[in-house]
């Protein structure tokens, strides 16, 4: 399908999957198998300059927006979604200092993240605050002109190789979610310390760690917003990042399917290839429909928060949810029709659907995003009913 990318978009696209066929591709399997953190592909990222896709110009990015971040997050996917994940997670943590953070705070932090300088992270889930962002324990204490900042965030993307961390703490605890706030926390900070890096199923060639904080003492200049305001920051943060997630799913569904092709293609029995068995041909169909469905989505959803519409957590949910579940059963098809053969490491349908498994996790489970959507669906009946 055509989605009418302007020149810039397009040529977004095209360098993304270069880079994805010709540098993330052939070392995938490596990065996975190892379970290292891929330094080398992020400096491509940076000479390539596509880590400020969504950043504004006058921030020394490429001007563009979600849009922009999920097509370049699309196609870097398609090499491989945890080598992927260094430039996509650092989104989700810029994504409260472009929304909420004041040019002063943008003119610090911005350009470096931008120019693939540093990386960043989202600090909001711990143990006893997944879904739950409003248990969050962690705190933040006003000590004069800083803030002092004690718990530990779990699962961090990024965690340990970010040099930015956008932190979500409790001010005022006695006012439970309308009681966190916001802050900018530097890596080298004194306190702030990481746990041991996540032995993971799938996306091995990203970090997670848990970032830990003891008496860490942030200025108060680098409050995003104002107190209290932590979790709309969050999830105003998520209403845009699911996209991204969302074409992460996508990414690495496509890979799934363009290996299933090119498979059914090779692969003989009772002296003919694979693809001229209708059973075959049926499952590369479905896969194919769930893919495109999910582009549609996705595309449709970015453009529309780029627009600057309102209430975009429900169209944000949808392409996050639809486009997970579609990449977990386009990867599972694939490993069918690889047969024995996927289930072996030595083909790369097997990574692919271990790596496709926590889009329908992290920001947020496909659960979760129904009650998001139902939610929004409720109040928009209630809201005709009374016109």
């Amino acid at each position: 399908m055509d989605y009418l990318l302007t020149e810039e978009q397009q040529m977004i696209k095209d360098l993304c999957h270069q880079i994805a066929e010709e540098k993330i591709k052939p070392v995938a399997a490596e990065y996975d198998e190892k379970n290292e953190f891929p330094w080398p592909l992020v400096k491509v990222f940076a000479e390539s300059d596509i880590c400020g896709v969504y950043i504004p110009e006058e921030y020394g990015g490429l001007g563009g927006g979600v849009f922009e971040m999920a097509i370049a997050a699309e196609e870097l996917s398609w090499g491989c979604g945890g080598i992927a994940l260094a430039f996509a997670a650092t989104g989700l943590g810029t994504y409260p200092i472009l929304l909420f953070g004041n040019d002063d705070q943008k003119k610090r932090y911005l350009p470096d993240i931008a120019s693939g300088k540093k990386l960043a992270a989202f600090c909001i889930t711990e143990a006893e605050a997944g879904s739950d962002a409003g248990g969050i324990k962690t705190t933040a204490t006003k000590d004069g002109d800083h803030y002092i900042l004690n718990g530990i965030k779990q699962w961090i993307t990024n965690g340990g190789e970010a040099e930015v961390y956008t932190v979500v703490a409790m001010t005022n605890k006695a006012k439970g979610a309308r009681g966190a706030s916001a802050f900018i926390v530097d890596k080298d900070t004194p306190g702030v310390s990481f746990g041991k890096k996540e032995d993971k199923l799938g996306i091995r060639g990203s970090a997670t760690r848990e970032v830990i904080f003891t008496d860490v003492r942030v200025p108060k200049e680098n409050l995003l917003g104002k107190e209290g305001l932590g979790f709309i920051v969050a999830m105003k943060t998520f209403d845009h990042s699911r996209p991204g997630v969302a074409a992460q799913a996508l990414g690495i569904a496509q890979r799934a399917l363009d290996e299933s092709v090119q498979y059914a293609h090779e692969r003989r029995q009772f002296n003919r290839t694979i693809s001229s068995f209708q059973g075959i041909q049926f499952m590369l169909a479905d896969m194919a429909i769930q893919i495109e469905a999910s582009r549609a989505l996705i595309y449709s959803a970015a453009r529309m928060i780029d627009s600057g519409a309102k209430n975009v957590a429900k169209v944000s949910a949808i392409s996050k949810t639809f486009a997970s579940d579609t990449a977990m059963k386009v990867t599972i098809d694939a490993v069918q029709i690889f047969g024995g053969y996927g289930y072996m490491k030595e083909y790369p349908v097997e990574k692919l659907m271990r790596d496709a498994k926590i889009t329908q996790i992290y920001e947020g489970t496909n659960q979760v995003q129904r009650g998001v959507i139902a939610s929004a669906l409720i109040k928009e009946g209630l809201a005709k009913k009374r016109v």
